[in-house]
Formats: C-alpha cells, sequence, structure tokens
C-alpha cells in the first residue's frame, strides 16, 4: 500500500512545501523538465551531488504526490525511468517564475542568464514550447 503525504493544513502554499518545501525536490523536478535526465543515475550526476538516501525519498514523495510516475527501463531491468505526470507538467509555470526571479537578484549560470532573457522577449511562446515538448512524449 502507498504512503499517503499528510498535509499540515489546508493552505495552498503550505501544501506545495509539503511536497516540494526542500532544498533537493525542485532541482529533481529541473532536471526532469530542463535537463532530461529520468533514471535515478542521471539525477545524481547533478553538480549539486544529492545524496543516494535522500534522492531516493524525493523520487519516492514526487511518486506518492502524482508528479512523476516511473515504469521500467526497455533496456534494463535493473533501471527505472522516471516522468513527469500532467501534474508535475503543471509545474512549468512555476520554475520559470523561479527562474526569472533568481536571475534577476542573483548571479546564475549563463545558460538560465540566456534563458531569461528568452523569457523577458516571449515567456508565453516559452511556457507554450515547454508544455508542447512534455505533452507530445
Amino acid at each position: 500500500m502507498k504512503k499517503k503525504i499528510e498535509f499540515r493544513s489546508q493552505c495552498p502554499i503550505s501544501t506545495a512545501l509539503d511536497i516540494f518545501g526542500d532544498k533537493w525536490t525542485l532541482l529533481v523536478i529541473r532536471d526532469l523538465l530542463f535537463n532530461g535526465k529520468r533514471t535515478y543515475g542521471e539525477f545524481l550526476e547533478s553538480e549539486e551531488k544529492i545524496a543516494t538516501n535522500i534522492l531516493a525519498d524525493r523520487l519516492s514523495i514526487l511518486e506518492m504526490a502524482g508528479i512523476i510516475s516511473k515504469k521500467k527501463h526497455p533496456d534494463s531491468n535493473a533501471k527505472i525511468l522516471y516522468n513527469l505526470t500532467a501534474k508535475g507538467i503543471d509545474l512549468i509555470p512555476v520554475l520559470i517564475e523561479i527562474i526569472a526571479w533568481s536571475e534577476k537578484y542573483h548571479d546564475v549560470h549563463p545558460y538560465a542568464k540566456k534563458f531569461a532573457k528568452q523569457l523577458h522577449k516571449d515567456k508565453e511562446k516559452v511556457v507554450r514550447q515547454l508544455f508542447e515538448n512534455f505533452t507530445k512524449k
């Protein structure tokens, strides 16, 4: 039987934070959305160096929350592929706003600066393209 997330309250900010209010969960979602990572090993390769036990826990929470799904890897019985669900894909605008905010106030990676320029030029187009990329899969 799957565990269920216990929310502290019905406040929408609180319930969201109960799912991704730590320093790792949004990075896993970032890697799925922007970096094409889909396996446990690929997540471990991220520059932030998440610990294996933390990664396993965050993947479990994201699956319980319905943000990701998993399936067997077609080339290896030992691997699992993680995918964003529709609920996870709906986080695109949230991550876009976090990127724009961080780029405005902090020194960020040159790739993020380039991406933010695209957002400033036509945010709706960027968001639409990201949604289209994930809904085609």
